[in-house]
């Protein structure tokens, strides 16, 4: 599977999401989009990133820029996160992996000394024509949502 390219086409998706409804790449026509990938819904660093994205959504809206969230849990767990931290924009499950093989974000990871695979804490910037302008890998949590605004503001 190979990354995708910056400055060409970011790789499509069409996910259940939270609201009851399924979005796909094509429904963000004419807005950016900020995807961010993370491990897990209600787990210390992925709250705080989604709170973080949660408290600037408002400045990212005022720059034409949607926001959405994906891991492999399910929608219904998704819900309950959204909810309970009232993220104002959805959250996609991709349980098989579908969108995270497209933007190369499962890797192995280690914890207490087990390898798995999983997802690596990732965001990317699609701009309104869908072209993938800047990726974030190996993202650490703090001071990160910033430096997305900053990206999308010089758009």
């Amino acid at each position: 599977m190979s990354q995708p390219q910056l400055n060409k086409k970011a790789p499509n998706f069409d996910l259940p999401a939270t609201g009851d409804q399924n979005l796909s790449l094509k429904d963000f026509k004419n807005k950016n989009l900020v995807i961010y990938f993370y491990p897990k819904d209600n787990t210390p660093g992925c709250t705080t990133e989604g709170q973080n994205f949660r408290d600037l959504y408002k400045e990212f809206q005022s720059n034409d820029t949607e926001i959405l969230g994906v891991s492999r849990d399910s929608v219904r767990v998704h819900e309950n996160f959204k909810k309970k931290h009232e993220f104002p924009f959805d959250l996609l499950s991709d349980k098989e992996e579908d969108m995270c093989h497209a933007y190369d974000v499962i890797k192995l990871k280690k914890l207490y000394g087990k390898e798995y695979m999983g997802i690596e804490r990732s965001t990317f910037l699609i701009d309104k024509s869908g072209k993938l302008r800047q990726e974030w890998r190996k993202v650490k949590v703090k001071g990160h949502v910033d430096e997305v605004l900053e990206a999308v503001k010089s758009l």
